[in-house]
């Protein structure tokens, strides 16, 4: 697969870089202004750089993977957390020396956190010369034009229709094997922590034939594993009136009872056509809000053995008069009842996940508890904790105080991640002893005669190379484990 660009991407703790593809420099560059691109936070920020790449790619840019290089720099950002937010300070204030080396080199602040703060990005931070939202991307090239006349740009205009569905991603910080397709932008959820609506608007599903053709193309250029993303994709919906929707309707129905042409295509219908592309295609989603979540998901999970048996559903807490704080519109046993459906549907062996957020807004330590006695009760694989940050603009921070001192806050969450390492672990030993499918997604990180890939649980899993190679599926007996991976041995 041909490659003239690469995204830089980095994690939203910021643990590492990705790795990137060592590849030498493209004729097709030369002569070319360069682009370089960091995302931060969450995996529909990873998808929205591939869109941003091939933009610009369509108007005559080519990439680097090198800060240094560039004539544009783009950092696309997450603003669901301040920790995310100084993070890209930081960064900016390292990029400002490449600005006094290359007064003509052009900054943009991109995402959530552009559409935020875009007053102070553009007084406090001096180097920064673009600020575009997330519906602002097929505007990059007009707004780098009127950066390079010395003016500031911005767009930060919310849509109600964008979903960037004619827009083929260029899968630069990929491996190959695994990638992101966005099927919906946007959340109508309005949690009071969260300030996902604020910065990405209101919901709106992709056209779900997009989807299709996105999907069989990247089985096609050898990809073996898809992930559909959306901040809620359980709340997917399309009405479906195609002149082919229409045609199957006719041949199935009797024209006595033929119901309206107009078919709504759900989540679940959407995850069966995506599913019967081909068994050897992997299909992953995330994030599942939990009152969302339906039978029919759960019952098409089932149906298909290409769709994998893990689900994210974030709790957020354990306790029920927090949830109605954060506006969370369930309870806890509504959320239990939930993990008990899962289990009943798709087995003990599914894998759950979740988010946890210690120390909102009045949180007593009784409640805290709550929280742990819920994921006690889930026994969930892995989770992503987190300390409350208020965030400005959001219910929560106009509504309630902030009022759980911070050494308690931390104290919380490290009680939360104590547990978890221990329900990981013991999710992980149920592994022992049995033989996973796991998919070859690249080298081990600590050494390259190992591979490493996922198992439909998506779950780690290292075992020694041999012969295999990247975008091969293999058994591998599992015989050791940590909280985090799964060692084994091919059979």
């Amino acid at each position: 697969m041909e490659r003239i660009a690469e995204l830089t991407i980095l994690s939203p703790d910021d643990k590492a870089a990705a790795e990137l593809p060592r590849v030498s420099a493209d004729e097709l560059a030369i002569g070319k202004k360069r682009l370089y691109i960091e995302s931060y936070g969450c995996q529909m920020n990873f998808s929205d750089s591939e869109i941003v790449a091939a933009v610009m790619r369509n108007a005559g840019f080519a990439t680097t993977s090198t800060a240094e290089e560039a004539d544009v720099i783009f950092l696309n950002t997450c603003a669901i957390r301040d920790n995310a937010e100084q993070k890209v300070r930081n960064r900016l204030v390292h990029l400002n020396a490449f600005k006094k080396r290359k007064p003509e080199l052009v900054v943009g602040v991109l995402g959530c956190m552009a559409e935020r703060l875009k007053t102070k990005l553009l007084e406090e931070e001096q180097i920064v010369d673009i600020v575009a939202g997330p519906d602002a991307y097929r505007d990059m090239p007009r707004l780098v034009e009127e950066a390079e006349t010395g003016q500031k740009a911005v767009n930060v205009f919310l849509s109600r229709e964008e979903t960037y569905a004619d827009i083929a991603p260029i899968r630069l910080g990929s491996n190959g094997v695994t990638a992101f397709i966005s099927i919906m932008r946007g959340c109508d959820n309005m949690c009071s922590f969260c300030v996902v609506p604020f910065t990405r608007g209101r919901e709106r599903s992709r056209d779900p034939h997009s989807i299709v053709r996105e999907a069989e193309q990247l089985f096609a250029d050898g990809y073996r594993e898809v992930t559909l993303l959306g901040q809620n994709v359980d709340s997917y919906k399309w009405l479906d009136d195609s002149s082919a929707a229409r045609a199957n309707l006719r041949s199935e129905t009797a024209a006595a009872d033929r119901p309206n042409p107009k078919s709504p295509v759900t989540f679940a219908d959407l995850l069966a056509r995506v599913a019967s592309i081909h068994p050897d295609l992997r299909v992953r989603f995330s994030t599942s809000h939990p009152k969302d979540i339906t039978d029919d998901v759960l019952y098409t999970m089932a149906r298909f053995d290409n769709i994998c048996n893990y689900i994210h559903l974030p709790a957020q807490s354990g306790n029920s008069r927090i949830l109605e704080l954060m506006n969370r519109t369930y309870d806890r046993e509504w959320y239990l009842q939930k993990i008990d459906r899962i289990r009943a549907i798709l087995g003990d062996d599914c894998g759950i996940s979740h988010d946890m957020i210690s120390g909102f807004c009045s949180e007593t330590e009784e409640e805290h508890q709550d929280s742990l006695s819920l994921m006690e009760y889930a026994r969930f694989d892995y989770g992503y904790m987190f300390a409350y940050s208020e965030r400005p603009g959001t219910l929560a921070a106009k509504k309630y105080a902030d009022d759980v001192p911070e050494d308690v806050k931390k104290r919380r969450l490290n009680e939360i991640i104590a547990l978890q390492r221990d329900l990981s672990l013991e999710r992980n030993q149920r592994h022992l002893g049995k033989v996973q499918r796991v998919l070859v997604e690249g080298f081990s990180k600590r050494s390259e005669a190992d591979l490493s890939g996922r198992n439909d649980q998506n779950k780690i899993v290292v075992f020694p190379r041999g012969t295999h190679k990247k975008g091969d599926y293999v058994n591998v007996l599992v015989t050791e484990c940590s909280s985090a991976t799964l060692i084994g041995t091919v059979v």
